[in-house]
């Protein structure tokens, strides 16, 4: 949301969103430094929480140094050295989106060192799957080192960006799958709905890309339209909507809705 206006705002609370959980993410650029980070870390933790809460959604955040800057072993390093700092400020939920963008040993070193930081402070995981033909590969080198390290508990880490080929993988092992969905590229609404249908509702959840690039913050409430339309139950789609993003996000004490 720190790359969106305040119209995105309106339009959610309008189409009824209840909470932005919002990952540190890329900025469409390479930092060149931590100060950078801190910066950045500081926009998640203080001031975008104070812009949403002007439309009347609370905001939460995830922290991290985004896998596609993560071949800089020197600045990541730096980076995860500030993050401690910031993980008692109220709306942080945890580390991520950390994660592999072309399988390197430079972003799995870094992935690792992230997953030590969140298993020290025992905060929630969410993690980025590299894309097209390296997300099968990076699937399992990522799921191979969270279970080497017997800190870590499958049901409070969610790995993102499945598709038809991996979510299987994911949920097998335990973890939560996520769909983030785009308009026209990655995982849309009738892919993320296919896969509701192929591979059930347990454990898993859909979210709205809003980045830099092309995106819609509406795309939540619009796979629910697409479930409508092809019969499902309100029911079903508050489940996916609603429920299973705040079973996963309540495991951490700091996710509490306002009545």
């Amino acid at each position: 949301m720190v790359s969106r206006t305040t119209d995105d705002y309106l339009a959610m609370v309008t189409a009824g969103c209840q909470a932005v959980c919002e990952p540190a993410f890329w900025a469409g650029f390479d930092r060149k430094s931590v100060d950078g980070f801190y910066d950045y870390f500081c926009q998640l933790t203080e001031h975008e929480p104070k812009r949403s809460a002007k439309f009347g959604l609370p905001h939460f955040c995830w922290l991290c140094i985004n896998p596609k800057e993560s071949e800089d072993l020197k600045l990541a390093a730096e980076v995860i050295d500030i993050i401690p700092q910031f993980l008692d400020r109220p709306n942080v939920l945890g580390i991520g989106e950390i994660g592999l963008n072309k399988n390197s040993r430079n972003e799995l070193a870094v992935f690792e060192r992230h997953v030590d930081v969140a298993a020290r402070h025992d905060k929630l995981i969410l993690i980025h799957t590299p894309h097209l033909e390296d997300k099968l590969k990076g699937t399992r080198l990522i799921i191979d080192a969270l279970k080497s390290d017997k800190r870590i508990k499958p049901e409070r880490v969610i790995i993102d960006h499945v598709e038809e080929h991996t979510i299987q993988l994911v949920l097998d092992a335990g973890f939560w799958a996520g769909m983030t969905l785009y308009p026209e590229s990655k995982c849309t609404a009738a892919r993320a709905v296919d896969m509701i249908e192929n591979f059930g509702r347990e454990r898993i959840w859909m979210n709205s890309a809003c980045d830099w690039g092309v995106s819609v913050p509406l795309a939540v409430p619009r796979a629910a339209l697409e479930m409508r339309q092809r019969g499902h139950t309100v029911e079903a789609v508050e489940q996916m909507i609603y429920h299973n993003p705040i079973k996963f996000l309540k495991q951490s004490g700091k996710f509490v809705l306002p009545h």
